[in-house]
């Protein structure tokens, strides 16, 4: 099960982050009248806004970067940026703006530096608050840095009472980079809950994230549960994989062959694999045709390597489904490939069956010849049947004897035995009669012949 990269993820969401908390107040900027704080209402607001001054240099800063020149615009953060002389507002801005331009040059860790330091500062909105701390779990994660992003995120859950449906994304992320499973899944099933409230969409990645949790956790029924919606919304043919993955770890093994099935239906596959493991599985659910045409078709089509392994298991399809005929090509092709016996000799069957007699002989011995039999018997046995039917019948017997050898063997073979000799009797007593007729003829005529000269 793979994912796309979590900084993918999160670095498309960082800057939308850092812009809104930019300057929170926007032109709101003190006018330095010089008359003394009236009230307590008018101190805060004071407090809450930055100067003409501050706010000119922290615009020609955003000229700057509008125009690539971040080193330019730090030169200018930098020298605005004195804790004695700006109000905690004040540096809240140009900090949160520093981490910005540093975000942009690609130097993360600055970044993050001048974000940690603006969360210091005692009098922070808390909307700021709320918005650095979430760019801060979205930059530890970039890192790499999970736990502190864990962290991080956490306390931004504290703060916001309404999080969006990707903040729980983001958290399942995390925890998937730590390895910690099984907590995935509550964040996710959250988002999946928030995006439903929300009449948003709930994502294909969100489902991918909550399967593979699962997957982790060997929790194949959720799995397969979750491959169908997949399957349902967002058909690919990696999710019929995952499907047929879940039914075979589930033992649903009747349902495995459907996932098949439509997945080729629909010609989402596509690897020579893929049809030999759909072949594999027809013989499994014993419906051999289907495997055999199946094969065959993508072999002739050269999607199905032509080797003795593929060869051998279209030859069993073939031979499963009684289609004897069928079989002999696959199995010529695969015992010419093959440096042992056994497929010359299921050849030999194979011409047996059909009548084929002959043939049947020279595979047979084929067979013998190049060894490497897991029953040598039993081709001794086939090549008997062949002689025998070639009514070779010396031949046959000598077959015959030679798989009674082997105890295994013995009684069939001498039942065949037996056979020829009562064949072999039959025919000597057929013989017999056929002479003494003859015979009988030869007199009769003679018979005939005398009384007819007298």
């Amino acid at each position: 099960m793979s994912f796309m990269s979590l900084n993918q993820r999160v670095s498309a969401k960082i800057c939308l982050v850092l812009l809104s908390g930019l300057l929170a107040a926007g032109g709101a900027f003190a006018q330095g009248s010089g008359e003394a704080d009236k009230d307590d209402d008018t101190k805060t607001k004071q407090a809450q806004a930055v100067s003409k001054e501050v706010y000119e240099r922290i615009q020609k800063a955003q000229e700057m970067v509008d125009a690539k020149d971040y080193r330019g615009a730090l030169d200018t953060l930098n020298r605005l940026y004195n804790p004695d002389k700006l109000t905690e507002y004040e540096q809240a801005n140009v900090l949160n703006y520093m981490g910005f331009v540093y975000y942009n040059m690609d130097d993360i860790d600055n970044a993050l530096r001048n974000f940690e330091r603006l969360l210091q500062i005692p009098s922070l909105e808390e909307q700021m608050a709320k918005q650095v701390t979430l760019t801060l779990a979205q930059l530890y994660t970039m890192q790499e840095q999970y736990a502190k992003a864990l962290a991080t995120l956490d306390r931004w859950f504290i703060l916001e009472t309404n999080p969006g449906p990707d903040q729980f994304i983001l958290k399942a992320q995390i925890l998937y980079n730590l390895n910690r499973y099984k907590e995935m899944v509550s964040p996710i099933e959250t988002a999946m809950q928030v995006a439903r409230e929300r009449d948003k969409p709930v994502k294909e990645d969100w489902w991918n994230l909550l399967s593979f949790a699962y997957f982790q956790q060997e929790n194949y029924r959720k799995v397969r549960d979750i491959q169908k919606v997949l399957l349902e919304n967002w058909p690919k043919a990696r999710y019929w994989k995952t499907l047929a993955g879940a039914f075979t770890e589930l033992g649903e093994d009747e349902k495995l062959i459907y996932a098949y099935d439509a997945a080729h239906t629909q010609g989402m596959l596509e690897k020579d694999t893929e049809f030999v493991t759909m072949a594999q599985l027809y013989l499994q659910a014993e419906v051999p045709y289907k495997a055999a045409t199946l094969l065959q078709e993508k072999i002739d089509a050269g999607v199905v390597p032509k080797n003795e392994k593929n060869y051998r298991l279209l030859s069993q399809a073939w031979q499963l489904s009684m289609e004897d005929k069928k079989a002999i090509p696959a199995l010529q092709a695969a015992a010419k490939l093959s440096d042992e016996g056994e497929l010359d000799l299921r050849l030999a069957n194979s011409y047996l069956n059909i009548g084929e007699y002959g043939e049947c002989v020279k595979s047979a011995n084929t067979a013998v010849r190049k060894g490497g039999l897991k029953n040598p018997d039993n081709a001794q046995i086939s090549l008997g049947m062949c002689l025998y039917n070639l009514r070779r019948y010396a031949d046959a017997k000598t077959a015959f004897r030679s798989a009674a050898k082997v105890p295994r063997s013995q009684r069939t073979a001498n039942q065949w035995i037996r056979v020829i000799d009562a064949e072999l009797e039959r025919n000597r007593q057929i013989q017999l009669a056929e002479e003494a007729a003859r015979k009988k003829r030869q007199q009769l005529e003679a018979k005939r012949a005398k009384a007819a000269k007298i």
